[in-house]
Order: structure tokens, then C-alpha cells, then sequence
């Protein structure tokens, strides 16, 4: 592969594939563009299925492409041999692939490129014999793929009437409106129906401005507690996300008697599997477009919404609402954050606001070791825009080694450890399931501080609530990636 590497590729390293995906992963969000990843034959794949999986989840458009054994060794199992290669990622890629002959690695690349864009995006997998490296074939032909798709007229039609002639609307908003650069246009969709705006669980991306005097808040990933929030709408218009996304299991309604659910998803699984409602597949830019030429603003009064958490106090232990609220009021302008904290989601709900498009990147599938690797592919395509990564310490412990190649390739990221001191959030959900004391769930010892300065990065420890903001604004300013290590209240936040 490196023999004759092209002078205009840019190679990003790291030390673990999963790391490598992760990294990928937060690359092609940011970028809005497929990125590339390299991996290393049966061995390497190995390595990667759970920030594959994430990518699944979070419908990033990657192209991961293996090594494989040379076609002449195959036969008799060799050393790093992959026996069923294209089996290996499923069922968590779009489409998986190894050329039967070397002169059709190009085209395999062009499709795997062009599958991977389809909406819903996706990671691709193409397993690549060694010696195929070294055949001579035609070059393939640029074209272009459109993936953009408009909604059925006639369905549109029933929606924005329904739209129209509701007295109490709402939009459940999902990660996909930011993903289609629908941003903008939901805002104005919000604010013509003077339509509440809830944020459907579980999202690895914001889709409204929190800020905003519609937002009503998340809705939690159980069933009977979601329709308990959406009981007061008589119309509600889930747009980019799954009806509904739920954690643990619960009895009770999808939604309440007497409201109406539609449903607008360029997924067509998403569409198929919803348990109630009307759904309408398209693209969600050019959906939520359509949608907003055919309705009338509207002369209902503006909805009440709660009103915001009050300001938490600095005590010691550090809180998870006082952190939360000081990294906003020390948040650099125009920075990115890139979230796994689990422990302390609600808290980042309540306490950081995000209100501009590509503000916010977050694991979408409840495996750990997304935000470090990902923050880092997040600044490689921003750069030299400032990334924040705040990170509970036991999600930290999956990717560590991405410290690595933030301190390489000096990239501008504050790592912000939130150490509880273990598993926070797994001891939370025990005790909502009536189970004590869980093995494995204390975490104690871990010097972040002495980890981050071994991989190259520089980095504090803060132990008091008085000494937060200054060490976050220290390491804000700094010109690469430095680690804060925050020690939390070790008695987890509730998670819903």
C-alpha cells in the first residue's frame, strides 16, 4: 500500500483499529464526506467490530477496507488469513465484498464509495488480497450517484394538513436532520406551526437549538414515560429518527389515545419496523423543504415550555450539573464537543446548551470508547477549530491510546475526564432494576493525568469545584490536546 502512496493522501495512525474506526467515524461526521480506513488483514478486523457497530448506529459513511492473504496462499489457511472475509463485519455494514479478481478492486472501491453515501449512510467493507496490489488495471470512470429522494406528494399532503389543523403539534427531532444539513430549515418548520420541539432519545447528534423558545427538552428511551411527554399533542411529527428509541424494556403505549403520529425517515428499516403512525420516506433535507413551502404559518399561540434548570452551586465532590455548567461558561466560541459521559447525560442535558449545526457528536449505539478517538478524527477535519471531549473515565479506558495521535499530529483538543471512579451509569441502572452491589463496576486508582502525559499530551487534575473553570480555560487555550482529569462525586447521576 505505501509504495507508491499518492503525495495529496493524508495517513492519520493509530495505535488500535477500533480506535482507527472511531477516529474515522468522527472524521466522515465532520466532514460530511466518506472517510477511509485501513486495516490489517483477520487480525485487524478483529480489533474492530465495536466502533464498526457505533458507525452503524451513527450511519457514518466509511470505507473500510482489510488486507487479506495473498490469493496463492489462500488455499492452505495461512498466517493472518481471513477464511470468510466478507463475512466477518456483518451484519453492521451496508455492503461487504472481495473482488474475485484484482481488476476489479477499482470498481469495488467506486461502489463501496457511492454504497457507503446512500442514505441511510453507512460503513462498507472491502477485503483486498495482498498481491491484488501489485496488478495493473483501467482506471475507472468518474460518474456521480444522486441520493437525495422527495416524499410521496400525496403523503405530504395528508402530513402538512394534519400539520395545519392541529391545535397542540410537536416535532420529535433526530440526529439525521443535522446529518442532511436540515438544520436551518427545521427551525423554520418549528417556528411556522409554533410547534413544540422534544429531541428524540438517544441521538449522537443535536438537531435544534437548544436555546431556542420552542425546545422542550429530550425524551427518555422508555416506552410509557415517552408517551406520558407526548400525551398533550394531538399531532406529533417524528423527523430523522426511529419511533421510538428504547433502552430497557417497559409495558405501556407507544403513545397516547387521541394523538396522531407521522413519521419522516430516509431509512426505509426505520420506516418498516415503527410500530405506529404514518411514515414518509425521503431524504430529510429535501422532506423537511417540501414540507416547509406547503405550510401556512399559523395563528396558534406559542406553546409553554418548563423552565431551565437553575444554576448549580460549586460543591466538593464536583457534581455532575456543576461540571456540566462550567464547561459551558468556559466553552471556547465556535468549538466542537464530542460527548460519552453516560453518568452524567442528564446533566449535560440540562446544563449545555448546543445550538448551532455541527456542534455536537455523540455515540449513537451504548458501546464505549467513541468520544476520544472520534474527537481526534473531529479535529482533523476541522482543524484548527477547538474540540472539547468530555468523557466519563471508564468510557476513556476503551481508546486511551487516541492520546496518542492527538499528541502526534498536534491536534487542538481538550480531553475533559469525568472520573466517577467506575461505571456510573451501569450502578444507576442496577438500582432502577433492583440489583445492588454489580461486580466490576469500581474503577479506582487510574492516574489520567500520568496515562496522558505518557502518550505525549500535557494535562491537569482538578479536585475542587473553585479550581475547574480556570484549569478548563488553561487548557482551552492551549494550542494542542491537553487531558483535564475532573474527580467526580462517586455516587452517579440518575441516566433517565
Amino acid at each position: 500500500m505505501f509504495r507508491d502512496w499518492p503525495a495529496d493522501f493524508h495517513y492519520a495512525p493509530g495505535l488500535q483499529e477500533s480506535v482507527v474506526v472511531a477516529m474515522a467515524d468522527g472524521f466522515a461526521q465532520a466532514r460530511r464526506a466518506p472517510a477511509l480506513v485501513n486495516l490489517h488483514s483477520a487480525g485487524g478486523v478483529g480489533h474492530a467490530p465495536g466502533s464498526v457497530f457505533t458507525a452503524w448506529r451513527n450511519q457514518s459513511p466509511l470505507v473500510i477496507v482489510a488486507g487479506q492473504q495473498t490469493r496463492a496462499m489462500l488455499p492452505t489457511d495461512p498466517f493472518l488469513c481471513a477464511r470468510s472475509a466478507v463475512d466477518f463485519p456483518e451484519p453492521y455494514v451496508k455492503w461487504s465484498h472481495e473482488p474475485a479478481r484484482a481488476q476489479d478492486v477499482p470498481l469495488a472501491l467506486s461502489q463501496a464509495i457511492h454504497t457507503a453515501l446512500q442514505k441511510p449512510c453507512g460503513p462498507v467493507f472491502l477485503s483486498v488480497p495482498e498481491d491484488d496490489r501489485d496488478a495493473l488495471t483501467e482506471p475507472v470512470v468518474p460518474r456521480t450517484v444522486a441520493t437525495r429522494f422527495a416524499p410521496d406528494p400525496v403523503a405530504l399532503e395528508a402530513l402538512a394538513c394534519a400539520l395545519e389543523s392541529a391545535q397542540r403539534p410537536a416535532l420529535v427531532v433526530g440526529a439525521a436532520i443535522d446529518q442532511d444539513g436540515a438544520w436551518d430549515d427545521l427551525i423554520a418548520l418549528a417556528e411556522r406551526l409554533n410547534a413544540v420541539v422534544w429531541h428524540s432519545p438517544m441521538a449522537g447528534r443535536r438537531a435544534f437549538p437548544q436555546s431556542h423558545r420552542l425546545f422542550a427538552g429530550f425524551l427518555p428511551p422508555l416506552r410509557q414515560p415517552l408517551a406520558h411527554r407526548l400525551a398533550g399533542h394531538d399531532v406529533v411529527l417524528v423527523i430523522g429518527a426511529p419511533v421510538f428509541l428504547y433502552h430497557v424494556h417497559s409495558e405501556g403505549e407507544y403513545v397516547a389515545p387521541g394523538t396522531r403520529l407521522f413519521h419522516l425517515t430516509d431509512d426505509a428499516e426505520q420506516a418498516a419496523r415503527a410500530p405506529v403512525g404514518s411514515s414518509l420516506f425521503a431524504s430529510i433535507g429535501l422532506g423537511v423543504a417540501q414540507l416547509l413551502a406547503r405550510v401556512q404559518a399559523t395563528q396558534r399561540p406559542a406553546p409553554q415550555i418548563a423552565p431551565r434548570p437553575v444554576v448549580p452551586t460549586g460543591k466538593d465532590p464536583i457534581s455532575g450539573e456543576f461540571a456540566m455548567h462550567t464547561l459551558r461558561e468556559t466553552f471556547p466560541a465556535n468549538a466542537v464537543l464530542v460527548e460519552e459521559a453516560p453518568s452524567h447525560r442528564n446533566a449535560l442535558h440540562d446544563h449545555f446548551r448546543v445550538d448551532r449545526s455541527g456542534g455536537f457528536y455523540a455515540c449513537a449505539s451504548g458501546g464505549l470508547g467513541f468520544a476520544l478517538p472520534a474527537a481526534v478524527g473531529v479535529a482533523l477535519a476541522q482543524r484548527p477549530r477547538k474540540v472539547v471531549a468530555v468523557v466519563g473515565d471508564g468510557s476513556s479506558l476503551y481508546t486511551i491510546q487516541a492520546l496518542w495521535t492527538a499528541a502526534r499530529l498536534a491536534l487542538p483538543i481538550t480531553f475533559v475526564i469525568l472520573d466517577n471512579s467506575g461505571y456510573g451509569a451501569v450502578k444507576a441502572l442496577g438500582a432502577r432494576m433492583g440489583i445492588g452491589t454489580i461486580p466490576g463496576c469500581d474503577v479506582q486508582g487510574v492516574d489520567f493525568v500520568s496515562l496522558a502525559r505518557g502518550f505525549g499530551c500535557r494535562a491537569s487534575c482538578v479536585q475542587r469545584a473553585e479550581d475547574l473553570a480556570g484549569a478548563l480555560g488553561e487548557a482551552h487555550a492551549a494550542d494542542g490536546p491537553w487531558l483535564v482529569e475532573v474527580r467526580m462525586n462517586p455516587n452517579a447521576d440518575t441516566i433517565y
